[in-house]
């Protein structure tokens, strides 16, 4: 499937002066101890929230938080994001502890232009994940318009996502959201070549669709991470204990025919970092990828591996990054993916990390900034590549 033609409307056909608008927001941080561990999504927002309370709107925010299944947790309430919003915003961002009950209702009637509010948990309530008809409506009736800036979540057909939208006649993307289809897009339309792209992490199933999609547009295929196994696998090769899909051994042995087809260079790992055991004080050596004995488990891509995808990034126009190459948190097993986040952030072309891991693995080495754009949305952006036409984008469209 592609996404099809259409402009979304942005921020400049919204009319915000007086009006109460709804922005769908991504705020879902870590917090450690009810302290704010990675504060990215919360900074990613700031932008439209700023740009609406400039233009006279009263701003009610909302973002699910974790993953409380339709429960009230104490430990997944927004007060410490709101608290945080507060000090970047420079106003009090007033925090009611309910979703769409009296006292988010009695916050939202009290505000005034430029006051912001950020309403709870969306999935404390049980309406949210099922896109109930009933809660996206409460939740409508708290704006007059509706923002979406929330891409992290767009590929989810929930209440504040699809439902909100489908209510008010006024829905638009916000400034984050505008960014990264305008990103995304621009590899699937328009990237110079060389185009590279590297896939990592642990699963091939979880990234057939983006390397279906991709084998169309892409001149390189690097793959590491735990998914390099399977493919490995595929070729013949001895990988040991290594954590293979036997399920999609013949799909991978059908994309290594199609990139061969396709004039796609294909490169594997050539040599692997492999232990005894999954743990991070495991003893460890370097090994042929090839031929891993049995007993060994590949936790990492070797140096040799990573010269020769540093290589092939180097000289690349355009570079898509999604998945780390090992087991990153586990120094013994982090050499691999900080030497390809090294050398994406070298690359003289348009860079795009495809959010999740790689994106916290370029961020922790304080190489973010040197990269073309780093998306907020992992499993968003895995869709999008992949030519899913994302929920909370087709609703947008009003087509």
């Amino acid at each position: 499937m592609t996404q099809p033609p259409g402009a979304v409307p942005g921020l400049n056909e919204l009319r915000a002066a007086g009006q109460r608008v709804l922005v769908r927001a991504d705020l879902n941080v870590p917090l450690d101890g009810g302290r704010i561990a990675d504060e990215l999504r919360i900074a990613e927002s700031l932008p439209t929230v700023r740009r609406l309370r400039e233009a006279g709107a009263r701003v009610v925010l909302m973002s699910h938080l974790g993953r409380p299944k339709g429960k009230v947790l104490d430990g997944l309430r927004l007060a410490p994001v709101a608290a945080r919003l507060s000090e970047l915003l420079g106003v009090e961002v007033a925090a009611p502890r309910d979703v769409t009950g009296g006292e988010a209702r009695s916050a939202v009637a009290k505000m005034q232009a430029g006051d912001v509010v950020l309403l709870e948990n969306l999935r404390f309530d049980p309406g949210e994940e099922a896109n109930d008809a009933t809660f996206a409506r409460a939740l409508a009736d708290l704006g007059d318009a509706y923002v979406d800036d929330a891409f992290g979540a767009a590929h989810r057909a929930h209440a504040s996502v699809v439902g909100v939208p489908q209510v008010l006649e006024q829905a638009v993307a916000g400034e984050l959201m505008a960014k990264e289809l305008a990103a995304l897009s621009r590899l699937m339309q328009t990237p110079e070549r060389p185009f590279t792209a590297i896939l990592g992490g642990a699963k091939v199933s979880d990234k057939l669709g983006v390397i279906e999609n991709l084998l169309s547009r892409i001149d390189r295929l690097l793959i590491g991470g735990a998914m390099c196994f399977t493919f490995l696998a595929a070729t013949g090769a001895r990988i040991g204990s290594s954590r293979v899909e036997q399920d999609q051994l013949d799909t991978v042995a059908q994309l290594i025919g199609k990139a061969e087809q396709s004039g796609v260079e294909l490169l594997l790992p050539v040599d692997i970092v492999a232990a005894e055991a999954f743990d991070a004080d495991a003893d460890y050596r370097r090994v042929s990828a090839d031929a891993i004995d049995d007993g060994l488990m590949g936790l990492d891509v070797g140096e040799e591996t990573v010269n020769r995808f540093a290589g092939a990034i180097g000289d690349s126009r355009t570079v898509l990054w999604n998945g780390p190459m090992g087991v990153f948190e586990w120094e013994a097993f982090a050499a691999g993916t900080e030497g390809v986040a090294r050398a994406v952030a070298a690359c003289p072309g348009y860079t795009v990390i495809g959010g999740g891991d790689s994106a916290a693995a370029i961020r922790r080495l304080g190489l973010a900034d040197q990269v073309s754009h780093l998306s907020t949305g992992g499993g968003a952006s895995l869709e999008f590549l992949a030519g899913v036409d994302l929920p909370g984008v087709a609703v947008l469209r009003r087509e």
